[in-house]
């Protein structure tokens, strides 16, 4: 079950090219040369216009054309960022913006909610499922992919890791068999919070256990190790990315190499969407274009 699973998700990772011959593990791999062929398609998270985004300086149009005219293929639409939220909007402020991107020619490669599946009261945590099982349907009508979630930020007294891990799991099985009634994945974001290196995240990957849950792999919150070693680990069960410029290895923040972290997405034949995503002070549209550069520079 485990192995069809994992084997699912290299498959799906692709979605666009889900038919592209690429085969993975101990099977045979492509040449090199193919290899470097399979298409990614670089995409926006719209995290990087934050502040703008939230205090109304920046409209959803003005951000899908920014991203369409700077080379994106796609968006990474958080959820904060459409009216309502954390309720979901009247249908027809969803099919609007599906039809704004469809209008630009851009996909909305996927959305997101802030959940805490690490609470200790039980209930509380079942208003945190309902939050993402809300956002399966938006997501479903959006012709959205999937929904990104965390596990949390709560340290409660008392209990130990183990069980904290045993109530997320729970938690996050019973979004993804909600989500694969709707034809939506659930992608778990490791965001340094309770789960802070792979082998955290592998576990909890391999025992959700689901063909609509994978792994959203963010290179910025690997902060154990050498951060490079960590994705080549966590890519089998990544189905898409929060690329940043920065990254934490080795307990040190440094520049994102590009050139060295293409080389191990192309070793793993991942194919698909691989959204940029710019952090801290700056102007996010001189920092998005750079992001933008660096990234496409290592796909021609």
């Amino acid at each position: 079950m485990l192995m069809q699973r994992r084997q699912f998700l290299l498959m799906t990772s692709a979605f666009p090219w889900a038919g592209t011959a690429v085969t993975f593990g101990n099977q045979e791999k492509l040449p090199r040369e193919d290899l470097d062929k399979i298409p990614i398609s670089l995409c926006l998270n719209a995290y990087s216009f934050n502040s703008l985004l939230r205090n109304g300086e920046m409209s959803l149009e003005q951000l899908f054309r920014f991203t369409k005219d700077t080379g994106f293929q796609g968006v990474d639409l958080t959820a904060y960022y459409i009216p309502g939220y954390p309720d979901v909007p009247a249908d027809e402020v969803l099919y609007n913006i599906k039809r704004m991107a469809f209008r630009l020619g851009l996909a909305i490669t996927g959305t997101g909610v802030r959940n805490n599946f690490t609470l200790a009261d039980s209930e509380r945590r079942k208003k945190e499922k309902q939050l993402v099982k809300n956002w399966v349907i938006a997501a479903s009508k959006l012709g959205v992919p999937h929904v990104r979630v965390f596990d949390g930020t709560a340290k409660p007294r008392g209990y130990s890791r183990e069980e904290i891990t045993d109530w997320l799991i729970d938690d996050m099985r019973e979004c993804a068999a909600y989500g694969g009634q709707h034809g939506v994945m659930i992608c778990y974001q490791n965001h340094n919070n309770f789960t802070t290196n792979a082998a955290q995240a592998i576990e909890i990957i391999e025992r959700v256990d689901s063909q609509w849950f994978g792994l959203m792999l963010d290179i910025g919150s690997l902060p154990e190790g050498d951060a490079y070693q960590e994705i080549e680990r966590l890519i089998p069960y990544t189905v898409t990315w929060q690329v940043k410029e920065m990254i934490q290895t080795k307990g040190t923040k440094v520049n994102t190499d590009f050139a060295r972290l293409m080389q191990i997405v192309r070793r793993s034949g991942y194919r698909g969407y691989f959204p940029l995503e710019t952090l801290g002070q700056g102007d996010p549209f001189q920092k998005v274009r750079e992001l933008y550069r660096q990234a496409s520079s290592q796909l021609t």
